[in-house]
């Protein structure tokens, strides 16, 4: 997605609203700093944002105890996932420090700009399901977003109980492509919880997303994971869905281990300002012949020497992965992936 173009005076106004919003946040760090003086705030220990409520966010201590929390505007955004250093306070705690992030997932805010929405995931499970109907490109899409972060994913194929005639051969077809890829494929039905167990074994003891199109069910696996949130999370429904949804991101704990972060700006997650290379790199079988190319700016679609083309054609690379790096590079960069 590229950037809007701004007027000057479209620029002029954001540039204003942003000094006002900066003028309100050191007005408020000055308000919360002479209700709390350092005598009434305790030691400083580790915390978890579990949730962002604009000015403050809910601190989770390692007793799973939870605590209400401003935060100093110095510590730039804080997000659910984040882990931090608060000292608690009365009624309130402060967070005064933000440690650094393993990872993080972004997604562009109504001008075009990176934002950041959820930290230190360790999984993504991308969710697909027989209806509506999975594409190869959409799944490498999630792959590749994933792979570029540095974030492991797997493929969870739920609503098998709606496995048809019509739809079976593609499925299996996903499945028997991403498995011989290397890459963890799980089977689900949160109707009548089949598969739930293995999925639990694969979350357990990770911080989690969930990712997919709309109507895949993801709010279903959801609410199966998390069997006693199932009124804070059915709020979050999945006509929730847009580019610029406002509602934030909380953390769960699954019962049987490992943590779960939902919202629906997380569950739209995807593609956003990745370059070239880290497209290239994000289809996991052609890195062995990355950078083999004979010419260094090979756009791997015709030129002799290309290691991609020579792996395509002894089949270490199949033509439809070829052909989805192709097309997903030419919507990211128009004129790059062409040929």
């Amino acid at each position: 997605m590229s950037k809007r173009k701004l007027t000057r005076r479209q620029s002029w106004r954001i540039e204003k609203i942003q000094k006002e919003r900066e003028k309100r946040v050191s007005r408020r760090d000055d308000t919360a700093d002479a209700k709390l003086g350092e005598s009434d705030l305790g030691p400083e220990q580790d915390g978890l944002i579990v949730t962002h409520y604009g000015t403050q966010v809910m601190i989770e201590d390692a007793e799973r105890m939870r605590k209400r929390c401003h935060f100093r505007s110095n510590l730039g955004g804080l997000v659910t996932g984040d882990k931090v250093i608060w000292r608690d306070g009365n009624p309130y705690g402060v967070v005064v420090a933000k440690r650094e992030r393993e990872s993080a997932l972004s997604r562009p805010d109504p001008y075009g700009d990176m934002k950041t929405v959820a930290a230190n995931i360790d999984r993504i499970a991308i969710v697909v399901a027989p209806y509506p109907e999975p594409h190869f490109n959409l799944i490498d899409r999630y792959l590749v977003a994933a792979e570029a972060i540095g974030i492991e994913p797997a493929l969870v194929i739920n609503k098998v109980d709606l496995i048809d005639d019509q739809q079976r051969a593609k499925v299996e077809a996903i499945a028997a492509l991403y498995t011989q890829l290397g890459y963890q494929v799980l089977r689900a039905s949160a109707k009548n919880d089949e598969g739930l167990e293995p999925l639990r074994a694969y979350l357990a003891h990770f911080t989690s997303v969930f990712v997919g199109q709309s109507g895949v069910g993801k709010s279903s696996l959801v609410n199966a994971l998390l069997p006693e949130s199932n009124i804070r999370v059915g709020g979050l429904s999945e006509r929730q869905t847009g580019t610029h949804t406002t509602t934030s991101a909380q953390l769960f704990h699954i019962p049987t281990g490992g943590c779960l972060i939902d919202s629906p700006g997380i569950r739209e997650f995807g593609l956003w300002h990745i370059a070239p290379d880290d497209v290239l790199a994000g289809f996991k079988e052609f890195r062995p012949y990355i950078g083999y190319c004979k010419f260094r700016d090979c756009s791997h679609t015709h030129e002799p020497g290309c290691a991609i083309l020579e792996a395509l054609e002894t089949g270490d690379i199949s033509p439809g992965r070829l052909a989805g790096y192709r097309h997903i590079l030419a919507d990211l960069h128009p004129g790059r992936g062409s040929y």
